[in-house]
């Protein structure tokens, strides 16, 4: 049987969509990068992914305990079809006897896109090496990477030491 001239070509460029479909991209990535940021969102969202079970479904506030470290907090502060915003933080006991919530991370989460964003990260810099850095890089675009790098090795902290909200814990504390 042969092939017309149309369907050959036509057969052959399906054959390279095909083909092309199992290409990974490059992409080069620099630290500090608005494209860097956009992959630290996404490797942010897999870590919370692992560490909060079916977040879409998560009551509004919930403990996590590990064996040799703090209680972890979570609340839900806001829900939309395809974002919720969350704060995830330890309690400590202040000085007149208080709670102090710290770090008091919030961060906004973008479940269709598949991403995470800090939109706050309150922490009290007590290393005076730290309060020099924190003044260094105020520029937008650093204070996101700043605050997405520390989410980023905070959760890694987070997993390491058995932190998890299960899915069959969806009852508030």
């Amino acid at each position: 049987m042969k092939l017309s001239g149309k369907v050959c070509v036509s057969l052959c460029y399906i054959a390279s969509v095909y083909a092309d479909s199992y290409i990974l991209p490059e992409c080069i990535v620099r630290p500090g990068s608005f494209g860097g940021l956009m992959v630290l969102y996404e490797a942010n969202f897999i870590k919370l992914n692992q560490l909060i079970a079916n977040l879409g479904e998560r009551a509004d506030s919930c403990v996590s305990r590990a064996p040799g470290d703090c209680d972890l907090y979570l609340s839900i502060e806001e829900r939309s079809r395809y974002t919720c915003k969350l704060r995830l933080t330890y309690m400590f006991a202040g000085q007149a006897g208080e709670r102090v919530a710290e770090p008091d991370l919030v961060a906004k989460v973008y479940r269709d896109a598949r991403m995470v964003e800090v939109r706050s990260w309150v922490y009290t810099q007590r290393h005076e090496k730290l309060r020099e850095l924190g003044a260094i890089y105020t520029r937008p675009l650093d204070l996101c990477w700043t605050r997405n790098i520390m989410l980023s090795k905070w959760l890694d902290y987070l997993l390491e030491r058995g932190h998890t909200f299960p899915a069959h814990s969806l009852a508030s504390i």
